[in-house]
């Protein structure tokens, strides 16, 4: 496995591992009407390339595919994490987080947070991460269950 850098042509791969990873890995704790929710598979992959640009954004990858991508901004807010979901277990979500956490404290950046699903809470407990606060996120007017979590490294 590999890491490196974010490029834009990155972006359209993402969002359909973003959708099938949603759609596989997290089922086990929202319905399938929150998933679609979550993620409908109408990414507008504008806007997420100029957040993808504007953050610290990793991208993981296998014999040259994309397996998982992660990007913090410069607050030290993580934004998104995903892993794809054949490659689960594998330690690239740990690779991805490590980086981001490493590069924001070299940044100066040494207070984390991030909202966490369901099914990614017990990886940031793991990482030392504390929940804040259950959080509730309406899309498409379906409720989403989050939690807001923290970490402060020295």
């Amino acid at each position: 496995m590999i890491l490196r850098k974010y490029r834009p042509s990155d972006c359209a791969d993402m969002a359909k591992l973003f959708h099938d990873t949603v759609h596989k890995i997290n089922a086990k704790d929202y319905s399938n009407e929150q998933l679609d929710a979550w993620a409908s598979g109408n990414i507008n992959l504008e806007a997420w390339d100029a957040s993808f640009l504007e953050h610290n954004t990793f991208i993981a990858e296998i014999d040259g595919n994309i397996v998982g991508f992660a990007d913090m901004d410069n607050t030290g807010y993580l934004d998104r994490l995903f892993v794809h979901k054949d490659f689960q277990s594998m330690g690239i979500a740990t690779a991805l987080v490590n980086e981001l956490e490493q590069s924001a404290r070299a940044s100066g950046i040494f207070r984390f947070e991030t909202y966490a699903s369901i099914t990614a809470r017990p990886f940031f407990e793991k990482r030392g991460y504390i929940v804040e606060f259950e959080n509730q996120v309406i899309r498409k007017g379906i409720t989403l269950v989050n939690y807001k979590m923290v970490k402060q490294s020295y």
